[in-house]
């Protein structure tokens, strides 16, 4: 009964977490494992309080202000600040969109035997379809169910044998090449895992979440402290999620891929096929209906993000809960980048550099907007009593530091 309860409770945190595993991430850390081993999966032990911290100060932002991540710059900031930070995180949202159908249609493809660009078309058809047409409650639900496909990640590296001590040790034990191919998938991998439309979606999601739950009640707006503690348990077990298993993935490609010497990963299609001979069938098939489940909790996430920072922006009706008829413009953002998104596949882009080239513009993109959370979090005229302890800002700036650093560096060495 303990975990039933457990499980109603997690929301907004768990699917933003797991949402953060899409097909992009998958394909990063597939290719950090075949690149270099062991010798990072440092980097997910770095990035879960990193990412746990800013995604505490987004949610907690929602809960108290009752606006999106948008709503709050634009009331509080000038609108040179808002609109170039919502045009990025739109234009990187629907590259990333593009990308995870192109490598859900790459993919499937291994499966089903229909051309990628119709598979890619079909995802997109349903991923519309499927917000238009349920309501938000329904579609959370939905969506919270999608995170448990990525329990099939973690199956992987039991297949094969794996030196698990090793394993543990190159985690605690930070090793960091300084080259150019090293530090592009760092940025990549912390761009994929602190990304912008988590953001966006992370704050915006609790404010409809909240909504959700007050018209049931039928109650006014008040942040109690059990419903805090309730946020942070929420996001603390979906980043843990997101990260642990970004952990495995680098495992089972570390212990398959790099030690077969395969170290370039050029499709997703690669990535699923090259896995094949080490852990057989089944591992494979696991895999493979793993890019396509992630990429259908993650679109919706992407889509829904831009939707509410251009809503919100525009003054627009937005949100889930809302019909169609009544959130005409909201809809049509998420229809319009959705389809922006799939002409990557049908025009023949590379899933798999589309991919890691999404994750660092988002590692590029992403200090911008954690300075912004920083500021916002920070401000009792927004926050009130709820501003940022010495703890958050701490791991905020450690996020927003070691972002800024591991981005410029790839343009010195």
């Amino acid at each position: 009964m303990k975990l039933k309860q457990f499980w109603r409770r997690l929301g907004p945190g768990l699917i933003t977490g797991a949402s953060d595993d899409d097909p992009a991430g998958v394909v990063i850390y597939a290719q950090t494992g075949a690149q270099t081993g062991f010798t990072m999966l440092w980097s997910a032990l770095l990035s879960f309080p990193l990412m746990a911290a800013v995604q505490e100060m987004c949610a907690r932002i929602g809960l108290v202000t009752g606006h999106g991540l948008a709503g709050n710059i634009k009331r509080n900031y000038p609108r040179f600040i808002l609109l170039p930070v919502v045009v990025l995180v739109v234009a990187g949202n629907t590259l990333n969109i593009g990308a995870d159908l192109a490598a859900m249609a790459a993919t499937s493809h291994l499966l089903l035997p229909l051309p990628e660009p119709v598979l890619a078309i079909i995802y997109a058809v349903i991923v519309i379809l499927t917000m238009i047409f349920i309501s938000y409650r329904t579609l959370a639900n939905i969506l919270k169910w999608f995170t448990l496909s990525l329990l099939a990640y973690i199956a992987v590296p039991f297949f094969v044998q794996t030196d698990w001590y090793e394993a543990i040790y190159r985690t605690v034990a930070i090793q960091l090449q300084f080259n150019r191919e090293t530090l592009v998938l760092l940025v990549a991998i912390l761009g994929t895992t602190i990304s912008p439309y988590l953001f966006f979606w992370q704050t915006s999601n609790e404010v409809e979440d909240k909504l959700s739950r007050l018209k049931r009640l039928f109650t006014r707006w008040i942040v109690t402290k059990h419903e805090l503690k309730g946020m942070r348990a929420d996001v603390t077990v979906g980043m843990l999620f997101s990260n642990t298993v970004m952990w495995f993935i680098i495992v089972a490609t570390a212990v398959t891929l790099n030690s077969a010497g395969i170290t370039n990963i050029e499709t997703t299609k690669d990535a699923a096929e090259a896995l094949r001979p080490f852990v057989g069938n089944l591992a494979y098939l696991i895999f493979s209906l793993g890019v396509v489940s992630v990429g259908l909790l993650a679109i919706p996430v992407l889509a829904g993000a831009s939707s509410y920072a251009l809503s919100e922006t525009m003054g627009w009706r937005e949100g889930l809960e809302r019909r169609f008829s009544q959130a005409k413009q909201f809809y049509w953002v998420i229809i319009a980048s959705t389809v922006v998104g799939v002409m990557i596949p049908i025009v023949g882009v590379d899933p798999v550099k589309a991919l890691i080239y999404t994750g660092v513009f988002y590692g590029l993109t992403s200090p911008i907007l954690i300075l912004l959370i920083l500021h916002v979090a920070n401000n009792p005229k927004i926050m009130g009593r709820h501003t940022n302890k010495a703890t958050s800002n701490f791991l905020g700036v450690v996020a927003l530091l070691a972002m800024t650093v591991a981005g410029i560096s790839i343009f010195i060495i």
